[in-house]
């Protein structure tokens, strides 16, 4: 049985391995690094472009990231984390562009406009209130906001083709939104990083993971899938971004950080348009409300995207339900995640989302015309022989103990880190992809306190607040814009 020794050792090759995996190679170059990967390609679950929403989450559109408060007014403090997360990702792509990592940003990141699009007085006064607050700040200047027919028929015409001219309609419009493929990130990073000495295993499945108490560190046990051998691996440092594989492997670590971590597993479809003219007319991402008791993933919208250098157009997700944590997982994923830290998270969690189960019970029984009768809320004149269905992406959402409650589901992401440094797992899902660079800053800072020094020349904005120096962010926004090609 081989052994093989590394500094860092990152499970999962998707967009977050990648970005930690470049990241650390910036700041050491002398690092060794593996990146152990399951299935047969690189990115082939979440990150995958069919498989998320590519919308580069900059909280432009997306609703639920600004809720209305009791007092009604609007919280847009998720709002500005999100979007300043996500400049944070432009600057570390616009460098490793420019280093020539990246050699075609167009590959993977293209302007799209962003839009949030209601129906009703209400959902219009509340898109009104929101409008106002995001727009007097500087991340989100250039935001327009309109009720007018013919303007909203210019930003979305498939949206107000046949629509009753009598009902009350209301949008934002931000022309700087982008289109991303994850997919197409990854594998270009990945395919550089190999340049650089990064080692990327391809269908190799980690099948134990446990302290080394000799060495320190961790010794991790890997199968070979292709040839059912298993080699040991020694890794100072062990990074778990396997998407829905990652809480498994947390739970296989045994730190007690990760005690009482649970999982709810969401899976996705869409509805793709078939015909070039509707995908033609359509330029944009439209976001819409969430139905009561929806997860944040399930947010419909009407999604252009720019995939390998083809326009497409989506609309969905329609959620459903399945035991499996990846995609190409199994059905017992849920099941064999359960342990007795974390059952009663779970069932506590579960008696205070019985919406939630509601809602994907009965997505999970809709017919394709109810499907069509869904996207009809978007498209008018939307016909079912015009669009297909599509499965799309596992994500599992985070159930984690809470101190009043008992178990608390979580939208987002949870970064775990075993006290010493030498383990981190990230669990959970959106923004996820967009947000990779803050996350991965998160975890240098942490597990790589002396690996900090060039940071600044990297990110620039590293270690200040775009959201409190408008002349930073102006700068930043300048420089990112005209290097990865993007509307000013």
């Amino acid at each position: 049985m081989s052994e093989f020794h590394y500094d860092a050792v990152l499970v999962g090759a998707g967009v977050m391995s990648a970005t930690l995996a470049a990241l650390l190679k910036e700041l050491d170059p002398t690092l060794s690094i593996a990146v152990l990967e399951r299935f047969d390609t690189p990115a082939s679950e979440s990150s995958d472009a069919w498989n998320n929403a590519g919308t580069g989450h900059a909280a432009l559109c997306e609703l639920n990231y600004t809720p209305e408060k009791a007092d009604g007014s609007i919280d847009v403090t998720k709002a500005l984390q999100i979007n300043e997360s996500f400049e944070v990702s432009k600057q570390f792509w616009a460098y490793l562009v420019e280093k020539g990592v990246l050699p075609k940003p167009e590959a993977f990141i293209n302007p799209v406009p962003h839009s949030s699009f209601v129906r009703g007085e209400e959902n219009a006064a509340y898109l009104r209130k929101r409008h106002a607050a995001l727009s007097a700040h500087p991340l989100f200047h250039g935001m327009e906001y309109s009720e007018d027919p013919a303007k909203l028929a210019e930003w979305m015409p498939l949206i107000l083709d046949g629509r009753d001219p009598g009902e009350k309609i209301a949008a934002t419009r931000t022309a700087a939104g982008t289109d991303v493929n994850f997919g197409a990130l990854t594998r270009t990073l990945l395919k550089g990083l190999q340049k650089q000495g990064v080692t990327v295993y391809i269908r190799h499945d980690v099948k134990g993971l446990k302290r080394d108490k000799q060495r320190g560190g961790w010794r991790l046990a890997v199968q070979d899938l292709d040839y059912h051998t298993v080699h040991k691996i020694h890794a100072k440092f062990v990074f778990l971004g396997a998407g829905g594989g990652a809480l498994p492997l947390l739970q296989k670590s045994g730190i007690a950080e990760g005690k009482g971590f649970g999982g709810f597993p969401v899976s996705g479809q869409w509805l793709v348009c078939t015909n070039p003219d509707l995908v033609s007319r359509h330029g944009a991402k439209v976001y819409g409300k969430a139905s009561v008791g929806a997860p944040p993933m399930s947010v419909p919208h009407l999604d252009t995207r720019v995939i390998d250098g083809k326009r497409a157009l989506l609309f969905g997700p329609y959620a459903g339900f399945s035991t499996r944590f990846l995609k190409r997982g199994s059905l017992l994923d849920l099941f064999a995640s359960l342990k007795p830290d974390n059952i009663w998270p779970m069932i506590r969690a579960g008696l205070d989302n019985l919406d939630l189960t509601k809602y994907l019970i009965g997505q999970v029984l809709q017919s394709q015309d109810d499907r069509l009768e869904a996207l009809r809320g978007f498209v008018p004149r939307a016909r079912k022989e015009d669009w297909k269905l599509e499965v799309a992406g596992q994500r599992v959402q985070v159930i984690k103990k809470d101190a009043k409650k008992g178990g608390v589901l979580q939208f987002g992401t949870e970064l775990v880190c075993a006290g010493d440094g030498t383990l981190a797992a990230l669990l959970g899902a959106s923004p996820g992809a967009s947000t990779a660079v803050s996350v991965m800053l998160d975890i240098v800072k942490k597990c790589f306190p002396a690996h900090q020094a060039r940071l600044a020349e990297i990110i620039p904005s590293y270690g200040k607040s775009l959201a409190q120096d408008a002349a930073l962010l102006q700068t930043v926004r300048e420089r990112t814009n005209r290097v990865l090609k993007l509307a000013a």
